[in-house]
């Protein structure tokens, strides 16, 4: 049953903030800039739920390209859980992305849940967490990310991602206190990588690469501006090398979600895929 009280909006610029703050209060360690990156991707993708005038949940349901939706930031306030809000935020996200393929990183135990509503498990990511790995020698083929210029970024990124979204990585690679770098054979593009502050420590990601040589020169080059704090990386299982890098590396596994796609896994190479670029936006 509806409550007549409860009604779900687009978010404004300045709302994303409060859902990046309910994201930190979950524990999901969100980025110190999330909130002007992510309100980049899709500026009506963050859908704010209130119930009488006040904010009590959210999600997102972000829209790449003409046929592909990321579905995160699935939030109801503790106190206000229990009395179906979070499955009209659900809908009106779902409602958003009609006739795509939506993926989403969902919690493992509620993956019954996302299969009720058509989603069905592609792969798990694995989160690992490490410190102090600063050390090894900066490749002289890793350079800074702007000097490759954003349309060979994006071209890279698109063919690995699966959909453009360029103007969310404008303000991805160029966000506040991130470093973001690329790994050069020749001419082309090998692979690229972002590290970004978070409320704790370090998380990298995209980390896409051409190959396990290329995703370490790109890891070591990253961690150099750790300074020895935590650093994160979200893996998916299906690639081996992600694997081999973190145990080389001695990262631990933390947490831990399904993949899933209410269509299809879509034709990406995952073995590319070194660091996914976040669980809310895909």
């Amino acid at each position: 049953m509806k409550d007549k009280g409860f009604v779900v909006r687009t978010m404004e610029r300045h709302e994303v903030e409060l859902a990046v703050e309910w994201a930190a209060r979950e524990g999901w360690n969100p980025g110190l800039h999330d909130a002007a990156c992510f309100f980049a991707a899709d500026r009506e993708g963050f859908l704010l739920g209130s119930l009488d005038g006040e904010p009590v949940g959210c999600v997102s349901a972000v829209r790449y390209g003409h046929g592909y939706g990321f579905l995160g930031f699935y939030i109801v306030a503790p106190e206000q859980r229990g009395r179906g809000l979070g499955i009209q935020l659900w809908q009106a996200a779902m409602d958003r992305l009609a006739g795509r393929n939506i993926g989403l990183d969902g919690v493992l135990a509620q993956q019954d849940n996302y299969r009720k509503s058509g989603f069905s498990l592609a792969y798990r990511n694995a989160r690992y967490e490490g410190a102090d790995l600063t050390g090894g020698r900066v490749s002289d083929r890793v350079v800074p990310l702007a000097e490759l210029g954003l349309a060979a970024v994006a071209d890279y990124d698109g063919a690995v991602f699966g959909a453009d979204r360029a103007a969310f990585l404008r303000a991805w690679v160029e966000q506040p206190e991130g470093v973001a770098l690329g790994l050069r054979r020749g001419t082309r593009l090998a692979g690229y990588g972002v590290l970004r502050p978070c409320r704790v420590g370090f998380k990298i990601g995209p980390l896409f690469a051409d190959d396990g040589e290329a995703a370490e020169e790109l890891f070591i080059a990253l961690t150099a501006h750790t300074h020895g704090a935590p650093v994160y990386l979200d893996v998916p299982e299906p690639n081996a090398l992600a694997g081999d890098l973190v145990r080389r590396h001695r990262m631990k596994e933390v947490f831990a979600t399904a993949r899933m796609y209410s269509q299809h896994a879509p034709a990406v190479p995952l073995d590319k895929v070194f660091g996914v670029t976040t669980f809310e936006l895909g």
